[in-house]
């Protein structure tokens, strides 16, 4: 018997069939949605039933209707096997172009991917997102002020209120480390699936996880800083001109307390 072969990557499904271009153009003509982006390997998704609730939640507010999980699950599996891996980055995309009755549900599939765990620089912008809650495509401001980062010399850009509230990186979460415990910004950004994972996992592999206002003038207190998103983490070596120490043991300690969290079959 004759195994067929595998669909070449990057891969992309409508409500369950492959992507044509009437479908493609519909999502580039309206871009009004929301979406989440997740890590596949061997079928199995960590924080799966975090994911699946940040879309219905998001689909109830932008469209009013609900996006249940079952048959979203079924979608990610049928891209998964038409595209014959397991082991992917998938990302799942809810849209409504106007006078459709119902949400589309668009999965796509690449090849699986990690975060370069190389320390970082962030550049500190002005920015703050439009419901900042919700994950959404197409962000033009995160887009300009991380490109703009990275012509000045440093990885990404750190995203700050006008009284130099830190909120989130451009793609990412930030969590600071004051030698005790870590803290994550208390402020208006997106909940990350990492970051809430950690959340859970820290506090029983005995490090405290809070969260408290932290201001642009006040980084010095704290003496390590990491990045989090769907791909992994990474340590911050620098935010403007205040330094931080790259503590491989901190990095160790939430490595595995991410891995702590068990992956749930799709």
């Amino acid at each position: 018997m004759t195994t067929p072969a595998a669909t070449p990557l990057p891969y992309a499904e409508f409500d369950g069939h492959p992507a044509t271009e009437d479908d493609l153009r519909t999502a580039a003509f309206f871009g009004y949605g929301h979406f989440t982006a997740m890590q596949v390997r061997d079928g199995r998704v960590r924080g799966l039933g975090l994911h699946l609730e940040r879309l219905d939640s998001a689909n109830r507010e932008l469209f009013e209707l609900p996006l249940d999980g079952d048959p979203v699950r079924e979608l990610i599996r049928h891209a998964l096997r038409s595209a014959g891996t397991s082991d992917a980055s998938v990302r799942v995309q809810g849209l409504r172009p106007p006078g459709a009755a119902a949400t589309t549900v668009m999965v796509t599939v690449r090849g699986p991917a990690r975060m370069d765990p190389r320390p970082v620089g962030l550049k500190s912008v002005p920015y703050a997102r439009t419901a900042p809650h919700l994950k959404r495509p197409g962000e033009f401001g995160q887009t300009y002020y991380g490109e703009l980062a990275r012509r000045g010399g440093f990885d990404d850009a750190l995203l700050t209120l006008p009284d130099g509230a830190v909120t989130e990186g451009a793609i990412t979460n930030i969590g600071f480390w004051d030698g005790t415990s870590v803290i994550w910004p208390q402020a208006p950004a997106l909940l990350g699936i990492t970051m809430a994972l950690l959340e859970q996992e820290l506090p029983g592999a005995g490090v405290p996880s809070l969260r408290r206002p932290v201001n642009l003038n006040g980084l010095g207190a704290y003496r390590s800083a990491f990045v989090t998103n769907s791909q992994g983490m990474a340590p911050v070596a620098r935010i403007d001109g205040t330094e931080f120490t790259v503590d491989e043991e901190l990095m160790k300690r939430l490595a595995a307390a991410y891995e702590a969290a068990p992956r749930d079959i799709l």
